[in-house]
């Protein structure tokens, strides 16, 4: 039985019998740094039944524990708080059963049902970015965090591998491709399309700009679609630059009200601008491609299959080298037809109604939020729709899910809260366990990367300019001697994407981040290189224990005299919390508690290790103990790191 438990049932029974009352409850709470005392339990809510003096009853209490239980050795009173200080052998019990568990803090799967995970769902037009690491990095982490918990998980990822801007690179590669490959460029598949669509982009903005300045100039003949709109946004554009003029010469404090005016004129000419791409000849083609391809034209299909395997190739690789991995590939050209049967029995069900023009919706109002359309007049899905369909599909594929967890930017989170009412209201009992993993955005300090579009910040030139990084620190740093050039390679990606994982991971996934590639790779602080070290200063130290024949063996403890060190305690009290501290990260579905779960460890080992001798220990059991103990704190770093996806050196 957990400590807490045994206390508090001894302490509600020390109540009982020196106060004839019954007190429902005991709030305990770690014992302040000054005082001392492992466990503080809090006298002041038992004044509810126990009338008296706090002193005098958690003196009392104090002396019935250490009577009645043995694991409490002596305890003080401060005002209102009993601090007990718990017997150094139930520390030592504890590290005797945990000593050579190999999975220590991971529990065994205790439920059938199933939970999937889904995460990092790219588009087939580029390279992943920026964005897509975080997401990766926590759906993974999360995932490997609810199978430690005890759940059985499957990883899952939906690729938006069709729709317009599939064919926007498809149509740049047919015009402009020459028939180069990944072979032939020497690019990875996923940076060949993405220069593509990249291309694509060029080439419109070129044919766009003439239409553009057409339209700016009222010149919209003959008729085109939305021509009314478009002489509407350029009036008002007129008509706003005017009253801007007016504002400025009269009244220079009027700057906030001029502003806003320019981002009304930003958002017409951005609309103008859209008007004019649909109307070239660049976009016409695209969209005539997309409809060979919903039509299974065999060539534009054929030509879909082969970029398409080009992007998956190179996807393969950015996923190897992030260390991320999928139990199952959902593709959007499988499931975009989904959801429409699951509307139709919701019509039934009158979970949904139809409108005049034939289009079906659900009325959301009663939940907060509004009306939302599942099915347009013709007939065709929207994004809900599919989503709805795959949801229902993943379950029939894995009919032990119980769960599913979407692993999303915050800017869907609206979308989730309403897929997950639609359904709750279509009487799924999973959707009960539906959870939106939603974050915030990854910012970098300006001028610090560019990507080879120039725009974005593509996922593999960060890892590798992680890796560069982490060199670059650790040779300055002089800690390499006696490394291979292949060894420090190795160290290096192992350094820089520890560092990159571990900076993502430690914040909470809804809080936005400002991500500092040189911060990360810091050899000192909340950082993955810090616990790096500190876990590669352990393998040390037992490789020198193993030189000296010194065993960390705890059948080879005799600890009937021995007395522990405070910092000893310290940290057996801190890898005591490991096991409790992946449970709440699993129902929190944060990676940020493990990660600052283990700097904690790390703080109290380095600690432990400053003030106290492990090899230069004279007392045989007092180093083997020390040895021991700092073996296991090396796998229990390990094992933390683990869920994070963090490698961890044997040296450094």
């Amino acid at each position: 039985m957990e400590l807490q438990k045994v206390l508090e049932q001894k302490v509600q029974q020390a109540v009982k019998d020196l106060f004839k009352a019954d007190l429902p409850s005991v709030e305990f709470q770690p014992t302040r740094k000054d005082f001392e005392g492992d466990v503080t339990v809090v006298v002041f809510p038992m004044l509810r039944v126990v009338k008296g003096n706090p002193v005098q009853i958690g003196t009392q209490i104090g002396e019935y524990l250490v009577a009645k239980v043995t694991e409490v050795s002596k305890f003080n009173v401060v005002k209102g708080f009993l601090n007990l200080v718990i017997a150094d052998s139930y520390y030592l019990d504890f590290f005797r059963t945990i000593s050579t568990d190999a999975s220590y803090g991971y529990a065994k799967v205790a439920s059938k049902d199933a939970v999937m995970v889904e995460y990092s769902s790219p588009n087939t037009n580029k390279p992943l970015h920026l964005g897509h690491i975080r997401n990766n990095l926590l759906g993974y982490s999360v995932a490997e965090i609810l199978k430690a918990a005890g759940h059985k998980v499957y990883k899952t990822q939906i690729i938006n591998d069709r729709g317009i801007h599939i064919c926007k690179s498809m149509l740049a590669w047919q015009k402009f491709g020459e028939g180069e490959t990944p072979e032939s460029s020497g690019l990875k598949g996923d940076h060949l399309v993405g220069k593509y669509y990249v291309k694509f982009e060029e080439e419109l903005k070129k044919q766009a700009k003439p239409i553009f300045n057409e339209y700016i100039k009222g010149n919209i003949s003959p008729p085109v679609v939305g021509g009314y709109e478009i002489k509407f946004l350029v009036k008002e554009i007129e008509q706003l630059k005017q009253k801007i003029e007016k504002l400025e010469s009269n009244d220079s404090s009027k700057k906030p009200e001029i502003l806003k005016i320019k981002e009304k004129i930003v958002e017409n000419t951005s609309q103008i601008n859209d008007y004019a791409r649909n109307r070239t000849d660049l976009m016409s083609s695209a969209y005539s491609m997309l409809l060979q391809w919903e039509a299974g034209n065999e060539e534009v299909v054929s030509l879909w299959k082969k970029m398409n395997d080009w992007v998956y190739a190179g996807f393969d690789t950015t996923y190897k080298n992030m260390g991320v991995d999928f139990d199952k590939l959902y593709y959007e050209s499988d499931t975009y037809l989904l959801g429409r049967d699951a509307v139709k029995e919701g019509l039934a069900k009158g979970v949904f109604f139809k409108k005049d023009d034939g289009s079906v919706w659900i009325d959301l109002t009663d939940e907060g939020l509004d009306e939302k359309i599942v099915l347009r007049s013709d007939g065709t899905a929207v994004y809900m729709t599919q989503d709805i369909g795959t949801a229902i599909q993943r379950v029939t594929d894995f009919p032990d899910i119980n769960g599913m967890v979407y692993t999303v930017g915050n800017e869907q989170d609206y979308h989730f809260k309403v897929l997950f009412l639609i359904l709750k209201k279509l009487g799924y009992s999973w959707a009960e366990k539906l959870y939106h993993l939603s974050y915030g955005m990854v910012d970098l300090p300006s001028g610090k990367m560019k990507s080879r579009e120039g725009t974005v910040v593509d996922a593999d030139d960060l890892m590798e300019n992680m890796t560069s990084t982490a060199a670059t620190i650790s040779e300055d740093l002089g800690k390499l001697e006696g490394y291979t050039k292949e060894e420090k390679q190795d160290l290096y990606k192992i350094i820089g994407l520890g560092a990159l994982k571990y900076y993502i991971l430690k914040v909470d996934p809804k809080k936005r981040i400002l991500f500092n590639p040189e911060e990360s790779v810091d050899f000192q602080g909340n950082t993955g290189p810090f616990i790096q070290y500190t876990y590669a200063r352990i393998q040390s130290i037992l490789r020198k224990a193993n030189d000296l024949g010194i065993s960390d063996s705890v059948k080879d403890l005799d600890a009937s005299d021995l007395a522990l060190h405070e910092k000893e305690k310290e940290l057996l009290k801190q890898l005591q919390l490991y096991p409790e501290t992946v449970q709440l990260a699993a129902e929190n579905y944060s990676p940020a508690l493990i990660a600052n779960y283990t700097y904690d460890l790390v703080k109290e080992f380095n600690s432990f290790y400053q003030q106290v001798s492990i090899l230069g220990e004279a007392d045989e059991q007092k180093r083997l103990l020390r040895v021991s103990l700092s073996r296991k704190v090396g796998e229990v770093i390990q094992s933390s790191f683990r869920l994070l996806g963090v490698a961890v050196p044997e040296r450094m």
